[in-house]
């Protein structure tokens, strides 16, 4: 099986056919064993054939792909052991990113965008909590009042609070130990660096799918090495942004490859602590989205991190050496064991800790779709570099990237803290025009619910804002999928 993407040579070359890319992948080991190397010639082999990548560097080695290769004595021995005859060292089209905008271009999305299910997640909200989230993205919703960053929902939760006795009918009851313990944690997420991330301009997914003038899919790297230091926000960032890609893109069907391929390094961050309804949600996207030509690949030191519900979607398998000093390392060994399809010329179970630095085994799927017998292989090197690159060469690529420009500048356009703030002022204003006539007519009260009186912003003026500032959108109401984010041009 030579034609496709070589990731290495056992008894005969092992590759990774194009049009199966996006029956997603697994990459497994201990530490130190390979997989970082294995990560970067995946993408830079679907690069190659024109499929844009995204992926995190969580250790800042990935960033040297944007540069050529050459020079590694290391990487010229293995070239030269496997006989390979057609190795160019060359960099791949590549474009940074970060949350902080430090390391690359700035990444950002709304609140609205995230939606209450990946939001409590993020800031590790109990049930009741929870149930104030939903609430609060439900009465928004239901007015169309966007939710851009942190401000407006604080605002929208200060909202909440203000009119819980008039709400409780509705959305359900809301206290104010509960809203206060959400704006906290919402404190909490902003030491964090929470507040770089939502805002405007929103990432448009179309920057991450860009193909360069030579065909060459365009790597995505994020640079994850300070965002790591806040493991729950790297994991819902990139949990968001697969939600984003399955809400957006259209069905496609089979594909000569995929459209674009997503890996999550650290994928245990992903599922640590996770509460069921949210792992039932990821798998349901996992198993989906590759109708929508993306392909997702989990990288992770022990598979036993992936939900067994979630692994036994993953076609393409790469397993690098592991440990069995404990029991839970047995387990492990023993898993990774079993979802190989066995090949007679292997003990699978006893190779898999004997396998050395750049040696796994691997199994992809064949022209029929079926999984290939397990092989034991080498790696093949990366064409481009192995390692970090330096501060001048990121900012140099930085300075001539094809979405220079575009996500520098922040906006703050008027939204549910802007809307709710002309509402009270409204109210404050009603209320001094009203006192003088009240105070002639004392004898004669008049009682009014506030329910009854008709919210002059929410149902006037917020749904004109709306349409002016989200013109697809049908009527007032704003609708969610399945990991809660908005869909957005339907």
């Amino acid at each position: 099986m030579a034609d496709g993407i070589v990731l290495g040579y056992g008894d005969s070359p092992v590759a990774l056919l194009p049009k199966f890319g996006n029956r997603h992948g697994l990459i497994a080991g201990a530490t130190g064993t390979g997989k970082t190397v294995t990560l970067q010639r995946l993408a830079e082999g679907f690069s190659a054939i024109g499929t844009p990548v995204f992926l995190a560097d969580v250790k800042g080695d990935l960033a040297g792909m944007s540069m050529p290769g050459g020079g590694n004595p290391k990487i010229e021995d293995r070239v030269a052991k496997l006989g390979i005859q057609d190795m160019e060292y060359a960099a791949a089209p590549v474009i940074f990113w970060d949350i902080y905008g430090e390391q690359g271009h700035p990444i950002r999305g709304t609140v609205s965008d995230m939606g209450p299910l990946l939001l409590s997640r993020l800031l590790n909200l109990n049930e009741t909590q929870e149930g104030v989230i939903n609430a609060t993205f439900k009465a928004a919703d239901d007015d169309g009042l966007l939710l851009l960053d942190l401000k407006d929902l604080r605002s929208m939760l200060g909202y909440m609070a203000e009119h819980a006795k008039e709400m409780q009918t509705q959305y359900g009851n809301i206290t104010s130990a509960s809203v206060g313990a959400v704006q906290r944690s919402l404190l909490t997420i902003e030491q964090q660096g929470a507040d770089k991330f939502f805002g405007e301009p929103a990432l448009k997914l179309t920057d991450l799918m860009r193909t360069s003038n030579n065909g060459k899919g365009h790597v995505s790297i994020l640079a994850a090495d300070k965002l790591m230091q806040s493991p729950r926000m790297y994991a819902t960032f990139l949990l968001w942004l697969l939600s984003e890609l399955f809400e957006e893109l259209p069905e496609v069907g089979d594909l000569p490859q995929p459209k674009l391929v997503f890996i999550f390094d650290e994928a245990h961050l992903l599922f640590d602590d996770a509460p069921k309804a949210l792992i039932e949600k990821v798998e349901q996207v996992v198993r989906l989205i590759r109708s929508k030509g993306v392909g997702v690949y989990f990288v992770t030191q022990n598979p036993l991190d992936v939900p067994e519900t979630i692994l036994g979607q993953l076609s393409n398998r790469v397993q690098h050496a592991l440990r069995a000093f404990t029991p839970r390392d047995q387990k492990a060994v023993r898993t990774a064991a079993e979802t190989f399809r066995p090949n007679p010329a292997l003990n699978t179970e006893e190779v898999i800790t004997q396998l050395q630095v750049g040696e796994a085994l691997v199994s992809t799927l064949d022209e029929t779709g079926t999984p290939t017998i397990v092989q034991r292989a080498l790696i093949r090197p990366p064409g481009s570099r192995i390692g970090p690159v330096t501060p001048d060469e990121r900012r140099g690529l930085i300075d001539h990237s094809p979405v220079q420009g575009l996500y520098e500048d922040t906006v703050d356009r008027e939204s549910a803290f802007e809307m709710l703030q002309n509402r009270a002022e409204q109210a404050s204003q009603q209320a001094a025009q009203q006192q003088p006539s009240e105070q002639r007519t004392y004898d004669q009260p008049t009682y009014r619910s506030a329910r009854a009186n008709p919210r002059p912003g929410v149902a006037a003026s917020v749904a004109t804002s709306v349409l002016k500032s989200a013109g697809s959108q049908l009527g007032r109401s704003l609708v969610r999928g399945l990991l809660g984010s908005l869909f957005k041009g339907r």
